[in-house]
């Protein structure tokens, strides 16, 4: 080491040394920097590099030598061969490309161990080489340790410069590293090398003059030195700046098509194979990367597509046309479906031939489905438009027709295809007129008219018009303006609508059978004429009229018969009516009548009038039907002050005049107020009566006519009032029916009676009265089993009564009830026979297990032959039929042995005992 450091400063020029140091650096670095680009690159790129760096870091590196040569002073004067100089330079350069080449080509510590040993061994010998090329008087001779050394020295180094280049360090002395390395091997292998060398002079000298001067030599080593390294320098710096704006430029991209996320985009080879795959891609169509690319894209399109060759058509329109544009069904991985919108660009690279396709798939579902709806809504639109009811016109602010639906033209009645988008209003109106109106002139100076003045109810705002034509039709126009001038005008044809309307007014006053006036409207007529009375002190008569025996017209002969009966009576009315009288009909056979007057005898006139057209004969259907009217008058302001109270007690009037024998008109007198206050007082205790425990019933006896022993009871009910105390059957019974009583009535006497029975120890029969509204119910079979199941009486002990108005109301549901009465095990008995007018068919109709004979052919049978022929006929038909009789209201013994004569079957009445309580003690006893 002392050797050396002696040769360096005692033997060589330090300012010459310093510059070869320098050059040293200099081309070490050159050499790392342009084996790292060798490095990255490929292909005739990265020979080029390994060729620039070989040669840059090689004539650096012999640069190097030859400066500290000619920096070193052996004493004599030197010369230099050309032809071995060259040949050091040589092999410096290939030393060098060698040591990157296996750098490169050889991995990890074998590159590292065989590039220092050929970057070592190759300066080492292009050193030795370059010492043979100097030429001077005397001999040379070597130290072999210090070449040994030498040539150690630079390939230890050599392998440790490699060891970190191509590292890829960032920070500054990683960078420099191997530049060091490689610096300090070159530096140490020639001083050591120049301490092994010791110079002998001779005896013959060079001539000076013939020499290259070393100062000229060191300018120009250096100088073309420097060159070549700034040379290599600037290649380097402008390959690194030219790769990374390139690999600036891609990864901008990659992110750019990476980072797209709602479009697919993705390159195919010529052949159709998938070649990359973006993110957006695989988000679209569920794909990975790596299951994706190498296949052919085909697999995007359904069988149906794959099969018409779909694919190959697309690319072949974008190879011939360079671009492909369509939208269709796609598929993802999962065999979902969606809406694309697919665009396929050629690729050519610089010589014009095809690379391949690049591929934007963008996913339009949502827009598929939303246009799908619009077109939807746009086609029921137009549907709904063409088919609505009204007539819809939008015409623009030049007044030109936009659009219009098919019930416009029908409501006009314009010809066929007459009416087009785009004709002027004025236009249209003159064909509507000219295409509906006979006379041209007319029709010209009608469509003149209808221009002018439903443009200014246009133009002024008017929302809504109604037009009254020739024809009678009646149309509504609706019009809303637009912002741009135009508007939409809507037309309906309200012609049967004003005429239902003018129906409908007629109707909320009139009575629909008849046209009379009805309630409402003549409320309205009595309050008129009452303020007119009480400013001339006159008098206002209201008539209350109810048809007499209506129901039977309706029974007998049917519902229509009686609407003709009832239309041809108001017509009647209608006829006697003068003017200042008003008749109505409320309803049913219900009709009123009032009169202003000022003297009786014009009252007593109008009802003698009333009177003659309701009385007499109506001829319908074949039929003469006998008409009458009970007639009830009050009079204003007298009977009462207001037109409620008035009708009021004109029906009290007129309820007095049907039960009255004789009279047809009654006046209102203030007693029947007083009799109706009290029959309704009377009601509302009749509901209560079973809570205050006032009913009870009575049982009256019913005998064996021939062996005189009890077959059974007739069960009677009383009511004993908390206040008036017991208020006779009569005076009871139709005001349970009328006001609704009757059914929770009927059925307490229902379950008292079996109660009670199923508590006697003998089976005598219990029979019930039935009233009309309790047949009706259409629970009532369900209520007698069930009251039957409650209190264990026998079926077969319970007899129902029924009578024949029972029936007639409503037959078909009558006879339905009686038969699932019947089919309980109990019987049934037609009460009251012979006073109705269908007995015979009553009795056909169904199978009633006993007639009783009605108590008033037992009254006259003594004294009336007819009477007595009227029982045995009864009599008679009782035992031809097989039904038992039973003969009621028998009071003497002169009755009785006539029912024996006849072979009646059983009889009851107040010869064999009177109603009375279970608990008195004949009823006791024959219990």
């Amino acid at each position: 080491m002392f050797t050396v450091l002696t040769c360096v400063t005692e033997q060589h020029d330090l300012s010459l040394v310093g510059l070869a140091g320098l050059i040293c650096f200099l081309a070490s670095h050159c050499a790392v920097v342009l084996l790292d680009r060798a490095t990255s690159s490929d292909g005739a790129a990265r020979w080029l590099w390994i060729g620039t760096a070989g040669a840059a870091g090689g004539f650096g590196i012999w640069a190097t030598h030859f400066v500290a040569m000619l920096a070193y002073d052996p004493g004599v004067v030197v010369g230099y061969h050309a032809g071995l100089t060259l040949v050091s330079l040589l092999v410096a350069i290939v030393a060098t490309t060698g040591a990157i080449v296996a750098k490169i080509a050889y991995t990890r510590w074998t590159a590292n161990i065989l590039a220092g040993m050929l970057f070592g061994a190759g300066i080492g010998s292009m050193h030795f080489s370059g010492m043979l090329a100097i030429e001077f008087p005397g001999d040379i001779s070597w130290d072999r340790g210090f070449v040994t050394a030498s040539v150690a020295l630079g390939i230890v180094f050599s392998v440790a410069a490699f060891r970190f280049a191509g590292r890829g360090d960032r920070s500054l002395l990683g960078r420099l590293a191997p530049t060091l390395l490689l610096t300090s091997g070159v530096v140490a292998l020639h001083f050591t090398a120049m301490a092994a060398v010791t110079v002998t002079p001779g005896i013959a000298s060079l001539d000076p003059a013939t020499l290259i001067s070393p100062t000229i030599m060191v300018v120009t080593i250096a100088a073309v030195t420097f060159s070549l390294l700034a040379a290599g320098f600037a290649a380097a710096i402008f390959a690194v700046r030219s790769e990374a704006k390139a690999a600036k430029a891609e990864r901008n991209f990659k992110l750019l098509i990476q980072g797209v996320t709602d479009y697919a985009i993705y390159m195919l080879d010529p052949d159709g194979k998938v070649s990359n795959w973006n993110a957006g891609a695989e988000r679209a169509k569920g794909y990975r990367a790596d299951e994706i690319v190498g296949r052919d894209f085909s697999l995007f399109y359904s069988e149906e597509d794959r099969m018409k060759g779909l694919p190959q058509g697309a690319l072949e329109t974008a190879r011939t046309q360079g671009k492909f544009e369509a939208q269709g069904w796609r598929y993802r991985k999962d065999g979902s479906s969606f809406w694309a919108h697919v665009v396929i660009d050629a690729i050519y690279d610089e010589t014009g031939a095809l690379i391949g396709f690049a591929t934007i798939t963008k996913d339009n579902s949502k827009q598929k489905a939303d246009a799908d709806r619009i077109e939807e809504v746009t086609r029921n639109l137009d549907v709904a438009l063409q088919n609505m009811g009204q007539g819809i016109c939008l015409f623009n602010g030049d007044e030109r027709l936009v659009l219009c639906n098919k019930r416009y033209l029908e409501i006009f009645r314009f010809p066929e295809g007459s009416v087009r988008p785009g004709m002027a209003y004025r236009e249209i109106v003159d064909i509507g007129y000219a295409a509906n109106t006979e006379d041209a002139v007319e029709a010209a100076a009608l469509a003149e008219a209808h221009y002018l003045r439903n443009m200014a109810l246009i133009r002024s705002g008017s929302g809504s018009a109604v037009h009254k034509y020739a024809s009678g039709n009646s149309i509504q126009q609706h019009v809303n303006m637009l912002a741009n001038g135009g508007w939409v005008v809507t037309f309906e044809d309200i012609t049967d609508r004003l005429k239902s309307e003018e129906q409908v007014a007629f109707l909320a006053k009139h009575d629909a059978l008849t046209g009379l006036p009805n309630r409402l409207q003549f409320g309205e007529s009595v309050s008129e004429e009452m303020m007119i009375a009480d400013r001339v002190k006159g008098y206002v008569a209201v008539i209350g009229i109810d048809l007499d025996k209506f129901k039977e017209v309706n029974d007998q002969h049917g519902h229509a018969t009686g609407d003709k009966v009832l239309v041809e009576l108001a017509r009647r009315l209608e006829e006697a009516r003068q003017e200042g009288e008003f008749i109505a009909r409320f309803g049913g056979d219900e009709f009123a009548a009032t009169k202003r007057f000022d003297e009786l005898s014009g009252l007593h006139d109008f009802i003698a009038r009333l009177e003659g057209a309701l009385t007499g004969t109506v001829a319908i259907d074949g039929f003469e039907i006998k008409t009458g009217a009970s007639l009830g008058v009050a009079i204003y302001p007298s009977d009462a002050a207001g037109v409620d109270g008035l009708l009021a007690n004109a029906d009290l009037a007129m309820y007095r005049a049907k039960q009255s024998l004789l009279q047809r008109v009654c006046f209102y007198e203030a007693a029947m107020d007083e009799n109706a206050r009290r029959r309704r007082a009377l009601a509302n205790d009749l509901w209560a009566s079973i809570d205050r425990n006032e009913l009870h019933l009575h049982y009256q006896v019913q005998k064996s006519v021939r062996t005189g022993e009890i077959t059974g009871y007739e069960v009677l009910l009383r009511w004993r009032h908390h206040a008036r105390g017991n208020i006779p059957p009569m005076d009871f019974i139709g005001l349970a029916e009328e006001c609704g009583a009757i059914l929770p009535i009927g059925e307490w006497v229902l379950r008292e009676t079996c109660r009670e029975a199923a508590s006697w120890n003998n089976s005598h029969k219990i029979a019930v009265n039935l009233s009309p509204i309790q047949l009706g119910h259409a629970d009532m079979a369900a209520v007698i089993a069930g009251i039957l199941s409650k209190t264990g009486l026998n079926p077969r002990r319970l007899e129902i009564e029924i009578t024949e108005s029972s029936i007639i109301v409503d037959k078909e549901k009558a006879l339905r009830t009686m038969r699932a009465i019947k089919a309980l095990g109990v019987s049934i008995a037609i009460d009251d026979f012979g006073t109705g007018y269908s007995s015979l068919e009553t009795l056909r109709s169904f199978p009633f297990d006993k007639i009783k004979l009605d108590k008033s052919f037992m009254a006259e049978v003594e004294t009336s032959p007819q009477s007595k022929a009227i029982v045995r006929a009864i009599l008679a038909l009782g035992r031809s039929l097989e039904v038992p009789v039973l003969a009621e209201g028998v009071e003497t013994q002169a009755q009785l042995d006539t029912l024996c004569e006849e072979q009646c079957d059983e009889a009851q009445g107040y010869l064999l005992g009177r109603p009375q309580a279970m608990g008195e003690p004949v009823v006791e006893k024959a219990a």
